[in-house]
This record gives C-alpha cells, sequence and structure tokens, in this order.
C-alpha cells in the first residue's frame, strides 16, 4: 500500500466555504473520475474550527490534507503521470495559496471495530 498526503492552503480569495465547496464538488470528483481506476481509497480532510481543550494555540498553517490511497507504487505513479496531471494540477493552483505532498508509511496504533 502506498498513501500520498496532500497538504493544501487556500487561495487568499476563497472564503473556507468556497474552498470546501470547491474540493468536496469540482476538485475530488474530477480526481475521482480521472485517477479512481487506480486509487483504492481518497479521503478529503477540510480544517474544522479547533475548539478541544488542549490545543498549541498556534495555527496548523494548512487548510485541508487529502489522503490518495494506492496498492502499489505503479499504481501510483500511473495515476500522478496520466494525460489529465497537468489539467489537475492547474485546478488545484488556481484555488490554494501552498500545497505541498508527503509519501508516507501508515502504523495503524487502534482500529477499533465499528460496533464497539
Amino acid at each position: 500500500m502506498v498513501k500520498v498526503m496532500w497538504l493544501l492552503r487556500k487561495a487568499d480569495h476563497l472564503s473556507m466555504e468556497e474552498f470546501r465547496r470547491w474540493w468536496l464538488q469540482g476538485h475530488a470528483p474530477m480526481i475521482a473520475a480521472k485517477q479512481g481506476h487506480l486509487i483504492s481509497r481518497y479521503v478529503v480532510n477540510v480544517a474544522a474550527p479547533d475548539e478541544l481543550p488542549g490545543g498549541t494555540g498556534v495555527e496548523p498553517g494548512w487548510d485541508g490534507v487529502a489522503e490518495e490511497w494506492f496498492d502499489s507504487m505503479e499504481d501510483a505513479r500511473q495515476a500522478f503521470s496520466l494525460p489529465s496531471a497537468p489539467e489537475t494540477r492547474a485546478d488545484v493552483m488556481e484555488h490554494v495559496s501552498a500545497m505541498s505532498r508527503m509519501v508516507v508509511t501508515e502504523d495503524c496504533i487502534l482500529d477499533w471495530p465499528a460496533n464497539r
């Protein structure tokens, strides 16, 4: 399994709601349509207000994180080499002020059953 995480900061001209709408209703469906046959799981996480105790008081610097899961490195390479890659990147760059990518290994510490 290969997991790629994309960290995005919204463009200054977008509100958080506009950013959320673009990502969930525009960009994510485009990724699913173009790369979906190569992706085994795709999750979009858009930042929400942090009202939890014990915070650091420091803004995270990112407005969202996407997770793309692939069964193999070859599937990931193919997904990022599709002819549509420039189009999807251009779409992102119109809506973000910064972007970073991390290829990660996942070490699951807890995985409770859904019915606990």
